[in-house]
Order: C-alpha cells, then structure tokens, then sequence
C-alpha cells in the first residue's frame, strides 16, 4: 500500500497538484466566457465540465509538457528535480497519466453538443504541441494564450452552439494576456533557456521584456474595454478592469529590476488579475 501512495504522490507532483495556478489562469477566461455567453447565466452542469475540463487538461497538459522537455528540465535548476526528468517516474508512466486525463476530459465534453466536441479535438492538439513550440516559434508564449484561452470559443459553442466573432476577441485578448504573464515566467529562466537554445518571448523581447510585457497588458485591458462597450456593460464591470489594470500596474514594479523572484511571483499574482476581471463581469449580470 506504501508503494501505491508514493506512486501517486509521484503523479500528483508530475501533474503539479500542488501548484494550481496553471488550472486557475485556464480557468479565468474559459469563465468570462461561460458567463457573456449565457448572458450571465450559464448552466450549473456547464460550469461542472468546464471547470473540471480545464482541471484535467492543465494536469494533462503538465505530463506532456514534463515528457517533452525532460531532456532540457534536467538541466534547469528550478526543474531539474521533476518527478520525470529526475528518473522517478518513466515516459511511459507520463503518457499514460496523460492519456488518462485526457480522456477523462472528452468524457466530460461529450456531455455538450457536436460543435464543443469538434473544437475539442483542436484544443487536444494545440495543448499536445505547445511544449515543442519552443524549439522553432520566436513567440511560444503566444500558442500558449492559444491553448489556455481555448476553453473560451468551446464555451460559446457549448452554451449557444456557435462561436461568434466575440470569442475569437476574446481569445486574442486572452493571447496577449499569456504573453505578458509567461513572460514573466520566462524571465525567471532566461540564462538557462538561452544555454539550452530555446526560444522565449523573455529572450526575443531582451532588454525590453518589461515595456513589452506592459504593452501587452495595456492591450488586454484595451481590448476587453472595447468588448464592454459593445455589450453595453456599466460601471461594475470597468470597475473589475480598473482594478485587473492596477494589479498590472503593480507587476511593473515587481519586474522592473527583473528579479528572478519578484518575476515568478508576478507570474502567479496573475490569478487575481483573472479574478478581478470576472468579478466585474459577474457583478455585472447581477445588478443587471
């Protein structure tokens, strides 16, 4: 039996149990959608799927992740002690982790409709590819906003059965989003990343990754403005941009002097940037 409980402590590390702020930065936008999409009532059994969806395929996506950088991780002082790259778990252990959550995660899409379902196989290959991007793509935090934000087109579709343009915006802006925050995670493994020969936007961007981080950030808030505006949405929800754009604000004086600590957790403060946004979007439907 202690052998069966080390194993899956081993998996739970593999798919990052402990560190949950992957599932929560999938899980902000893929919420913004449900609920614009059901003009802020989405149904209780969608809500479930896409938020154990998002669960089961952040864990996944780690595995897979871990499988195809463990010849890279070994080399990483901040990852070098994976469970996979440290040899305590095998590849084949990983993909079959993986496949399971995976699979867990289409039995819950098959509860939705045809359209959810067909977009779920283009968000499987985009999370399956995104850890390779960083081998030839400038810019792999930009597929990686592609892949967290995915979740927002497969809500519209879930909830309405069409993805309409206002998903498509949406993932933008959740793209530059990802670029801004994993950035700054990039940030914190810049010198080793560079040894290594990947690519990163905290490399290509250099001496001007904070500027462009903020850049980036400015777009996000820009961009869900503008939405608000469409939609008609008052104060409460500009008050929740308001307060996601300090928080921002607050990330450039962390970064600014590009300390590897205060970067990683400018990185993780991002949930409450996520957060933030919702809450102006959910108190927006409920003084609605």
């Amino acid at each position: 039996m202690s052998a069966v409980v080390e194993r899956l402590g081993l998996y739970a590390k593999l798919v990052r149990l402990d560190k949950p702020i992957g599932t929560l930065l999938l899980l902000w936008p893929t919420l913004w959608a449900l609920w614009i999409a059901a003009d802020g009532k989405p149904s209780l059994k969608l809500v479930v799927i896409f938020s154990l969806g998002t669960f089961l395929m952040r864990s996944a996506g780690c595995a897979i992740n871990d499988f195809a950088d463990r010849d890279f991780d070994l080399h990483v002082e901040r990852t070098k002690n994976r469970p996979l790259t440290s040899g305590k778990v095998s590849t084949k252990e990983a993909l079959a982790v993986a496949g399971i959550l995976a699979l867990l995660a289409f039995l819950l899409v098959l509860q939705t409709n045809a359209l959810t379902i067909a977009l779920s196989f283009a968000a499987l290959a985009i999370a399956a590819s995104y850890p390779y991007t960083k081998r030839f793509f400038a810019i792999p935090q930009a597929y990686l906003g592609v892949a967290f934000g995915f979740g927002i087109p497969m809500a519209f579709a879930a909830q309405t059965n069409t993805v309409p343009a206002l998903a498509w915006i949406m993932l933008l802006a959740n793209i530059f989003w990802a670029i801004a925050y994993d950035t700054e995670y990039a940030m914190v493994d810049r010198n080793d990343d560079v040894k290594l020969g990947l690519n990163t936007s905290a490399i290509l961007f250099a001496e001007y990754d904070v500027a462009a981080i903020m850049f980036c950030y400015a777009l996000v808030i820009g961009i869900l403005a503008m939405i608000g505006v469409s939609l008609g949405f008052g104060w409460i929800y500009y008050a929740g941009l308001a307060t996601a754009a300090a928080m921002m604000a607050y990330h450039f004086y962390l970064i600014r002097d590009r300390d590897r600590a205060k970067c990683f957790y400018a990185f993780r403060h991002n949930n409450w940037v996520g957060g933030a946004i919702f809450a102006g979007i959910l108190g927006q439907y409920v003084i609605k």
